[in-house]
């Protein structure tokens, strides 16, 4: 019977932050499959075992507790297996990051898709994308990250920050590869770093995993379709 039990679409998007934390740490996790999340969203929220809207939503059977929302799943397992800063400024910025990715995901999304993307909608993002990037970049020149070396906010080993950097601009410049320049030319140490931690075995295996069963799918559905769409224009 594996640890954890995680609910989310068969997407590298929201969901693959949680994978990716697991796999690092070895967990064994469970994948119930799209009609099972769909029926689990269903359910009367006195029913569901965190009452939730929308996945991801992960079961940790050991610890006896069912979480939803991105960042607080993050947080629990950085908590669980100390992949957050002792140090209280360094947790802080680990908070940060999460939540800035889980902004950068509704950004490139346009809030779930309640709009599609359109080469003037992208041409005044494109800016907004960039700084987002730099902002990755001066986090991690503050903090020691080199073009070759480092993590993002310090230490010995990767911890949440960098879990979640190698996920949310790792995955997206290989599902979106024209987006590749663009990372490597605002973020040339986050870039390197993201190949670094993507490279390591648990991270290499998963995104083997997600390319056999997702191919070479990134967020979905039609808002995915206009993504690609203004892409195949830069």
């Amino acid at each position: 019977m594996a640890d954890f039990t995680l609910y989310y679409w068969p997407l590298p998007f929201r969901g693959h932050f949680v994978r990716a934390v697991l796999a690092h740490v070895g967990a064994e996790v469970d994948l119930p499959d799209a009609d099972a999340v769909s029926a689990m969203m269903q359910r009367a929220p006195k029913d569901q075992p965190v009452p939730f809207m929308a996945p991801p939503m992960l079961m940790d059977d050991a610890a006896r507790v069912a979480l939803a929302q991105l960042p607080a799943i993050l947080f629990h397992l950085g908590d669980r297996f100390s992949l957050i800063p002792d140090d209280a400024d360094r947790a802080a910025l680990t908070v940060k990051i999460v939540n800035d990715a889980n902004d950068v995901l509704d950004e490139i999304t346009l809030n779930g898709g309640q709009q599609m993307w359109t080469a003037d909608r992208w041409n005044t993002f494109r800016p907004r994308l960039a700084r987002w990037m730099a902002i990755w970049e001066e986090t991690g020149r503050r903090h020691g990250l080199g073009q070759d070396e480092g993590f993002l906010l310090g230490g010995e080993a990767p911890g949440l920050a960098d879990l979640t950097t190698a996920i949310l601009w790792g995955t997206m410049t290989e599902k979106l590869p024209a987006l590749d320049p663009v990372l490597k030319k605002n973020a040339p140490m986050v870039h390197a770093l993201c190949r670094r931690l993507m490279a390591s075995e648990p991270l290499k295996l998963l995104q083997r995993q997600a390319a056999e069963d997702y191919g070479k799918t990134y967020c979905g559905g039609q808002i995915e379709a206009s993504l690609r769409a203004v892409l195949a224009e830069v």
